[in-house]
């Protein structure tokens, strides 16, 4: 597939050969956040339980690297298994090195009726939109504190702000992330680690198109965004090269919306 990155944008020196680890990396929005962070010379690791999709990436990536430039690192990983999870992130850092930059991105926004919501499903629901994210950031945190700070980017949603119907344990666990972010942020300032919230609105990746996106869908866009035009992956993207940057080195504990200006 042809790069979505812009060449004639910024570039952040501070980010080439910066270890960078971005879950759910495989497609949609993750995917954008590999290529980008790649872009700018970062050691970029991803984790998906997408196989095929993660290692077609890799392969697409690894295919035209710059010098000095490695492959992406792509593992399989089940977010929901902490386990695993903290398995992957050593499997990282022994091979790239101490993780600077985290991008917990990973979600799952699949639609559901409070009435057939099960205390089963409900864990499931939290676990994959909210859990990972608490531990994969506890998982870097002395990496961080080695080299002298970091930034973690939780990615959140204005889904739980516009009262979104048909996914209540989604729009709670993206609620959460913003608390989760400013107390993670208190705790970790002192080290000189940022934790941000990047909040996205309605992004048009290939899932959301092919399951979500109708009529009503688009004239809800265009009547809830300022700026008439579709929100894409590279758009957040850009805003997590800037998140993770020394650029924004006195930036923490805030939420970043992205939305065209519809939250």
């Amino acid at each position: 597939m042809a790069s979505s990155v812009d060449k004639t944008l910024a570039r952040y020196p501070s980010l080439a050969g910066k270890v960078v680890l971005i879950t759910g990396g495989a497609t949609g929005i993750g995917a954008s956040f590999v290529e980008h962070f790649f872009d700018q010379g970062a050691k970029v690791a991803f984790f998906d339980i997408d196989t095929n999709a993660g290692e077609a990436l890799a392969d697409q990536l690894g295919a035209d690297l710059g010098e000095g430039q490695s492959r992406p690192m792509f593992l399989r990983v089940d977010l929901t298994d902490i386990g695993a999870l903290r398995e992957a992130i050593a499997d990282v850092r022994s091979t790239l090195g101490p993780v600077g930059v985290l991008v917990n991105n990973a979600a799952n926004d699949t639609r559901h009726k409070i009435e057939d919501v099960t205390p089963e499903s409900y864990d499931a629901g939290i676990a994959v939109n909210l859990r990972h994210q608490f531990f994969a950031a506890q998982a870097v945190i002395d990496d961080m504190k080695q080299l002298g700070g970091g930034s973690i980017v939780n990615l959140g949603s204005i889904s739980w702000m516009l009262k979104n119907a048909g996914y209540p344990v989604y729009l709670s666990a993206k609620a959460a992330v913003q608390g989760m972010t400013r107390g993670l942020a208190r705790d970790l300032g002192p080290f000189r680690i940022r934790v941000n919230t990047l909040v996205p609105g309605w992004v048009m990746t290939d899932r959301q198109r092919r399951l979500w996106l109708d009529d009503t869908g688009r004239r809800a866009i265009k009547e809830g965004q300022c700026i008439d035009a579709e929100l894409l992956p590279e758009h957040l993207a850009r805003a997590a090269l800037f998140l993770a940057s020394d650029d924004s080195a006195m930036m923490t504990a805030q939420d970043v919306v992205i939305d065209g200006g519809w939250a």
